[in-house]
């Protein structure tokens, strides 16, 4: 992509004409957003922007004259994307493809997985409850939870004989887009990572049959003498949605040794509760093949 008086060539020979300077600006906000968010220091800025321009498949960079706006960061974002739609850096203009490039955006500004499990168990010893705060916010700055499109979802409370029950309307998944699911279609099956649960998820790039995972961050915890994770689900049902999930592959199995592991994790976490689905597929749409239970900070 070559900058030209107020446009730019495209890889294909076409040319895109927008405002450069507000792409600037958008790369520039991005950068201030993983400042102002503690996601990166600032001697980390320079190197945070020239990530972003490699994604972007910008070699050129002129920077904004004055302040610029770090809040929205869906406007950020947007910002970055449509002009990658234009420029032909994204494959494709729909859901799937945003939000596989937006997910390679963010990661520019995240730690490494060491990094961050280290910051969680040093707030741990002040208190599980500091430790967990931390990450959920870090989970939500990092835009692995979209706060934007969580705020979409339709939640209220009625009173039954039963007592009051929560009642929710997910709008946060995206809806599936049909050239991304004849892309899914056409695209190699991959054994790899096995499901949306496992380890191998940190970082991992996606397809369009797989979420992106760049900026997915999980924390080891040790369950019933074996290694688990700890993660938050990005679709969030309940304050604190969390997922605590078998370090191996392996399916779903209620029996006696389920109630030890659902026992030690809210030893660890006592602020939490944790449950479990059933083993059987007729209960809901759970991840039968990969043993896990779910959670929060919520009653």
């Amino acid at each position: 992509m070559e900058e030209n008086s107020g446009m730019w060539l495209c890889l294909d020979g076409s040319v895109y004409r927008e405002d450069i300077s507000m792409v600037y600006e958008a790369v520039e906000g991005l950068v201030q957003y993983g400042l102002d968010k503690g996601l990166i220091s600032e001697a980390d800025a320079v190197y945070a922007r020239n990530q972003i321009l490699d994604v972007m498949g910008m070699d050129e960079y002129e920077e904004p004259q004055g302040p610029v706006e770090s809040g929205d960061l869906e406007a950020i974002l947007k910002e970055l994307l449509d002009c990658a739609a234009g420029t032909g850096v994204l494959k494709e203009d729909s859901v799937v493809y945003r939000d596989l490039l937006d997910t390679k955006l963010m990661n520019c500004l995240m730690p490494r997985p060491g990094e961050v499990v280290k910051e969680f168990w040093k707030r741990y010893e002040e208190s599980p409850e500091k430790a967990t705060d931390w990450y959920y916010g870090f989970s939500q700055d990092s835009d692995y939870i979209r706060r934007y499109r969580i705020a979409r979802d339709m939640k209220w409370t009625t009173d039954t004989r039963y007592g009051t029950l929560d009642i929710t309307v997910n709008l946060s998944k995206p809806e599936k887009d049909p050239k991304a699911i004849a892309a899914a279609k056409l695209a190699r099956q991959s054994g790899y990572p096995k499901c949306q649960l496992c380890m191998e998820n940190v970082g991992y790039a996606g397809r369009t049959n797989h979420p992106a995972r760049n900026n997915h961050r999980i924390i080891p915890i040790t369950i019933n003498d074996s290694q688990w994770g700890f993660q938050y689900s990005p679709y969030v049902y309940y304050n604190e949605h969390c997922i605590v999930f078998n370090g191996q592959h392996v399916p779903m199995k209620i029996d006696r040794s389920a109630f030890d592991k659902l026992l030690d994790f809210v030893t660890l976490f006592p602020h939490y509760f944790v449950g479990s689905n059933a083993d059987l597929p007729i209960v809901g749409g759970s991840i039968l093949s990969h043993e896990h239970f779910q959670g929060g900070h919520y009653t």
